[in-house]
């Protein structure tokens, strides 16, 4: 088969969910028989500090033999999370203003030894 051929039955037919760093894709693709699956694809965008940024995917192939329980067993979970925490998000990370902090917990400290002395060292003297 020619790679025109492959290409055009990958695109068989596709949609693409952004939300916010991470792109879902989801796609129609057909076996070697010229039956169909479904890929869905998370694409999660990495910055660097030196603002270059790299791309992690992750990629569930889901047959037709598999729908009827995937649809059933993912509408089973959307509606749990839906019915126990509603439809507001709550995460932090989802706002606009986020900034990740690291905090120590109480019990870090407390196990901990304290810090009875110290050296002062002068980096001009080295």
């Amino acid at each position: 088969m020619r790679e025109n051929d492959m290409l055009e039955k990958e695109e068989i037919f596709s949609k693409v969910l952004r939300a916010g760093r991470r792109t879902y894709f989801f796609d129609v693709r057909a076996t070697k028989a010229d039956d169909y699956y479904i890929t869905i694809t998370e694409s999660k965008k990495f910055t660097e500090e030196d603002g270059s940024f790299h791309f992690k995917k992750h990629k569930i192939y889901l047959y037709k033999e598999d729908f009827a329980a995937f649809s059933e067993i993912l509408e089973d979970m959307t509606s749990y999370v839906l019915n126990h925490k509603g439809e507001e998000v709550i995460s932090e990370r989802h706002q606009k203003d986020f900034k990740k902090e690291y905090h120590t917990s109480e019990r870090t400290q407390e196990t901990e030894a304290p810090v009875s002395s110290f050296t002062d060292v002068d980096f001009d003297d080295i």
